[in-house]
């Protein structure tokens, strides 16, 4: 019997990524930008596409003027654009469902362009490239003429003729579109409360459900991004929300929901420390034992004697 074996394409090179997509390629080896030239609308890529990664960052406004496309299961304020990120090895899948009919611009580049800068550790800090299309920053109007300023500035260095400095200024511009980016996140942040609590019920929902079920026995202490999964956000963008709502981070409430549950099962007299850690899914006691002092500021066997029932 044969068994067909399913290759994810993978491309290596900025140019070969855009003849993939079907898209003009770019003029130089490692930047493209595209903006609205024909009719006001940006050149559309290829309809459908399986699976595929590339080596590429890449920044787009999407202002949709036709068809429809749902970010997640979330409702959101700004209906205006939305700004997305995607980082290298990420994988892209769309199909013939999308209509990709838009204004707004893209920026591509290959993560090798920023080698040698004081960028390339900088955009490994920003989250938001570790969001997932549902998380997209949907920007506000005045927010939106920011961004697409920049975006015009990045556009005219790019089609001048290159030189010396041109790499510096490009650069100097990307670095200010992320700057704003990440301000508008956090307004985006702050003016969702009602989403950043909707997340926080579902999430600790999860964690109730989970030890309830008995799962914990079978499979140990819950993954966060399986947890995040389900509620069709990312790991990241999940901790940053709880993060700027609660100021403590997915790991923390999941912590700290682990000392709650440990602090009943320490008031029996017949579990050792070791079996509690072992039935909170702890692999090794000695990282119970730390965390919870870490939490509660006293040793377990100190708040089994504190609080030991008569």
């Amino acid at each position: 019997m044969e068994f067909l074996i399913s290759v994810m394409k993978h491309f290596k090179t900025l140019s070969s990524y855009l003849d993939y997509l079907e898209l003009p390629l770019p003029e130089h080896p490692m930047l493209s930008i595209f903006t609205p030239k024909v009719n006001g609308y940006l050149p559309c890529p290829r309809k459908s596409s399986p699976p595929i990664t590339n080596e590429c960052y890449s920044i787009s406004l999407k202002k949709f003027v036709k068809g429809n496309l749902n970010y997640g299961r979330t409702k959101y304020d700004f209906t205006n654009g939305a700004l997305i990120f995607i980082s290298p090895r990420q994988v892209l899948q769309w199909d013939d469902n999308v209509v990709f009919e838009q204004k707004g611009f893209s920026i591509n580049f290959h993560e090798d362009f920023l080698k040698g800068t004081e960028l390339v550790q900088q955009i490994k800090k920003y989250g938001f490239f570790s969001y997932s299309a549902n998380e997209a920053l949907h920007l506000s109007p005045k927010e939106e003429r920011q961004i697409e300023s920049i975006a015009e500035n990045i556009e005219i260095e790019y089609q001048n003729n290159q030189d010396e400095f041109s790499k510096d200024i490009i650069l100097s511009h990307l670095s200010t579109l992320l700057k704003y980016a990440n301000r508008f996140y956090e307004r985006q942040f702050l003016n969702r409360k009602e989403l950043s609590n909707d997340l926080l019920v579902q999430f600790n929902q999860q964690l109730e459900d989970y030890f309830e079920s008995g799962q914990l026995h079978e499979k140990g202490i819950p993954s966060l991004e399986k947890m995040a999964n389900k509620m069709s956000v990312s790991q990241r963008y999940l901790s940053d929300t709880l993060k700027s709502e609660t100021g403590k981070t997915t790991t923390e409430h999941l912590q700290l929901y682990l000392i709650d549950v440990a602090k009943n099962i320490l008031l029996k007299p017949n579990k050792s420390i070791s079996e509690v850690a072992y039935e909170l899914g702890f692999e090794y006691p000695q990282y119970f034992s730390r965390l919870f002092k870490k939490k509660e500021g006293i040793s377990p066997t100190e708040y089994r004697k504190l609080y030991k029932m008569n």
